[in-house]
């Protein structure tokens, strides 16, 4: 159970409702886990979630990068839900399932794919040790371009943002999901 009692369209605010009603009908179709808890500040989700939106539809790196820095970005939080949510979307983007178990349990995993194994370089160095080295920058650079790597930096930025809310939330999984970083 979440720290904070879910809101019902009984107890929201016109404010709450509106912001409510604009993430359902948009392209995540539900307002669910860490978008439930930002409903307790409307204007914190209306921006939040527009961010967010982009930052999962709208960027310019393809769906798979943009996935494997959420996982990136989940297995280092240890963010249960939102790896819930986005493993299996990563694995149907393209990301090799022994990617995604790799970095479940945090260790290295193999990439085929250059552009693979740079974002997760860059993410995984910046996520690790608050920097970048020129190498790890230039590598990600030359997979990317200088707009993806911004965009890499804004996916990664929100998704902790995410992933700092379920964990200081408790944002629970679905009921009888299993947790993915038990242990």
């Amino acid at each position: 159970m979440s720290r904070l009692p879910d809101l019902t369209p009984e107890t929201m605010s016109p404010e709450q409702r509106q912001v409510h009603d604009m993430i359902a009908s948009g392209p995540r179709g539900v307002v669910e886990g860490p978008l439930k808890v930002w409903l307790h500040s409307p204007e914190l989700a209306e921006r939040a979630q527009a961010l967010g939106a982009f930052c999962r539809y709208g960027t310019s790196l393809p769906q798979r990068l943009s996935e494997l820095a959420i996982l990136i970005t989940g297995a280092h939080w240890r963010a249960g839900f939102e790896w819930h949510v986005h493993a299996p979307i990563a694995i149907k983007a393209g990301i090799d399932p022994a990617a995604a178990e790799a970095l479940r349990t945090g260790a290295t995993p193999a990439f085929a794919r250059e552009d693979d194994a740079a974002v997760h370089a860059f993410a995984t160095e910046l996520l690790r040790t608050r920097a970048v080295s020129a190498a790890t920058y230039a590598r990600a650079q030359a997979a990317l371009g200088p707009r993806g790597v911004v965009d890499l930096v804004g996916v990664l930025g929100y998704y902790g943002f995410i992933s700092m809310t379920i964990n200081a939330f408790a944002v629970p999984l679905p009921a009888g999901a299993p947790e993915p970083f038990a242990g």
